[in-house]
């Protein structure tokens, strides 16, 4: 009685988990409103309005582990660049959420707080912007892209260097409180270094260094430029409208910044460094094949030596070096699942209607190829294109509609596809056949490893048979197994939802049991229905014919078996022919019925 009260949640964090308990519960979302909540805004201080989209979908307490662990089913190798990518993004939005819970203690940001800028440097085709998508995909922020050289100190395409934060809001929708956490990814940044020599182009790529100073670090980029007849035209609507001028400037305080190049003769800098450090006759005579070593070497001065201003280098404290790709790499990453080479020939032929695989023998001869090319993962795009381009034109026409990459077909394509339009396709098919059980077997693992996060926050949905489900159909269409997962689970509520309605509305209970439940998940992946559509369909009758059942039997429960979704008609007619041989007419009943 006399003791400290119990410390009660708070109206937010009370709603949340009753919603989680329930969504865990019933197996599909939940979701508890108090009126307060679910009132519109009306702008008085104090009102308790939940914010959705924009900024509050960005994932700021991913932890550095998990990160890298979503990197590694992508990238191959370069696992050094990866843990240090992961760990320095993850830092630097954890680090954003903490500051941003210490303001409301009247917080100042500490002056002089070095920003985890991040500087890659590896040769082309090893996968730089590729990482950076990927990591920005995850955490939920916007990305872009430049190129710096087509930066200049006066102009980019137009406009000044600054025009890269201003993409940022376009590729946020608008919405600039997102922009302000997004990346910013300029490729080539070695090509703006100067070689010393202050004349002629020299001092522009100075000038360039120098203009992004001021982005990298903190500065007000004004949305409203002279050259972007857009904006302006935004600014005379807005004055009509309000009277007023509008400021929109973008804050880059937030916005991560990573450079990246291949830093050509960066090595022999740092190897001349490091010989002068050694001590006379003891000095090491390195070859050109070890230049990945020294490059991981690299420091500050190694980077100022090779054209960079001292401030420049100074706004990128965090430096990862990528190793160059083998011919195993090269393979690794066409038999990883998730590799976009693969699965987009994957989507050009599923376009036309026809399923592609390939023999692992085949993915070897065309990473052999690639390898030759010198330009790292991005030979093997073109290597493949030379292959199956004649079956990309011809088998559209034909009435092949599955095929299976050989490797007699990457040596001779031309006359292996004269033999399969004109011969027998069954060796080809059979073939065919044997990949696509050896892809599901061996996705299963990783998709697993997908199913063990939904199945810990959804237990009822993804039991062994829903997630062979999320099995067959990653392997049909190359849909991400995370994307299928969460399809199936929208899926499911959508069902469940249907059930809670159909109740409401005609006063029957009805459950859809596993088998038929699976097979409406089944439908609606393989069609362009909905869950919601093929449960409406099926139930036409469903009020009419369970009235009669349940005037007869007075049941009003009624559990959906498979026969229902796969022919609603045959099943609802058996159910009643069944209630009316269990409950036959008493006499006088027909007449009465009449």
């Amino acid at each position: 009685m006399h003791g400290e009260p119990p410390n009660f949640p708070d109206q937010e964090t009370l709603e949340k988990e009753l919603s989680d308990y329930l969504t865990k519960k019933y197996g599909y979302r939940i979701k508890v409103i108090s009126p307060m909540m679910a009132t519109e805004n009306s702008g008085e201080p104090g009102q308790n309005v939940p914010k959705t989209g924009g900024i509050s979908n960005i994932r700021f307490d991913m932890k550095p582990e998990e990160l890298e662990a979503y990197l590694d089913r992508y990238v191959i190798r370069q696992d050094e660049s990866k843990a240090v990518l992961a760990t320095k993004v993850c830092t630097h939005y954890n680090r954003i959420r903490y500051l941003n819970g210490m303001t409301r203690f009247g917080s100042q940001p500490m002056v002089g707080r070095i920003k985890n800028n991040i500087l890659l440097i590896g040769p082309t085709g090893v996968g730089k912007t590729y990482l950076v998508k990927l990591i920005a995909q995850k955490l939920g922020v916007p990305f872009v892209k430049g190129d710096a050289t087509k930066f200049s100190e006066t102009g980019y395409v137009g406009g000044d260097v600054e025009d890269l934060v201003r993409e940022l809001v376009i590729q946020a929708n608008e919405d600039i409180e997102l922009a302000e956490h997004g990346i910013i990814y300029i490729d080539e940044i070695d090509k703006i270094a100067s070689s010393q020599h202050l004349v002629g182009p020299d001092v522009s790529r100075t000038g360039v260094q120098r203009a992004l100073l001021k982005p990298m670090e903190e500065t007000e980029v004004d949305l409203k430029v002279p050259h972007d007849p857009v904006s302006q035209m935004q600014a005379i609507e807005h004055f009509r409208k309000t009277g007023k001028r509008e400021r929109r400037a973008v804050n880059t305080k937030n916005i991560l910044f990573i450079m990246s190049g291949a830093f050509n003769g960066l090595a022999e800098i740092i190897k001349k460094r490091i010989q002068r450090q050694e001590i006379g006759f003891g000095a090491q005579v390195q070859s050109r094949d070890n230049d990945m070593r020294f490059l991981k070497n690299v420091k500050a001065e190694d980077l100022i030596e090779f054209g960079f201003e001292s401030e420049f280098v100074g706004r990128l404290p965090v430096v990862a070096v990528l190793e160059p790709l083998e011919v195993g790499d090269l393979l690794d990453i066409l038999k990883n699942p998730n590799n976009p080479i693969i699965n987009a020939k994957k989507e050009d032929f599923r376009s036309y209607g026809i399923d592609i695989r390939f023999e692992e023998e085949s993915l070897g001869i065309i990473a052999e190829r690639a390898f030759l090319e010198k330009t790292g993962a991005r030979g093997l795009v073109s290597v493949l294109e030379r292959v199956v381009l004649p079956f990309e034109k011809k088998l559209p026409s034909s009435q092949i509609r599955h095929f299976a990459v050989t490797a007699d077909i990457v040596r001779n394509p031309e006359s292996e596809l004269e033999r399969l339009l004109n011969g027998s396709p069954e060796t080809n098919f059979e073939i065919y056949r044997n990949l696509v059980e050896k892809e599901k077997a061996a996705v299963r693992e990783n998709v697993l490893k997908v199913r063990k996060e939904f199945a810990e926050n959804y237990p009822l949905i993804f039991n062994p048979d829903r997630t062979e489900l999320v099995i067959n159909h990653h392997v049909k269409t190359g849909i991400a197994a995370e994307a299928v997962f969460a399809e199936v689970r929208s899926l499911y509520e959508q069902v469940r939802t249907f059930e809670s309605e159909f109740y409401e509305k005609h006063g029957f209970k009805i459950h859809f049991n596993e088998q038929a439940l699976n097979e409406i998940l089944s439908e609606a992946l393989a069609g362009n229905e909905s869950a919601a559509d093929i449960c409406d369909r099926i139930s036409v009758d469903y009020d009419y014919g369970f009235r009669l059942i349940s005037d007869r039997s007075g049941n009003n429960q009624f559990v959906i078996p498979r026969e229902a979704v796969v022919d609603h008609q045959k099943y609802l007619d058996e159910l009643i022919r069944e209630s009316y041989k269990q409950y036959p007419l008493r006499p006088g009943e027909l007449t009465k019925e009449r």
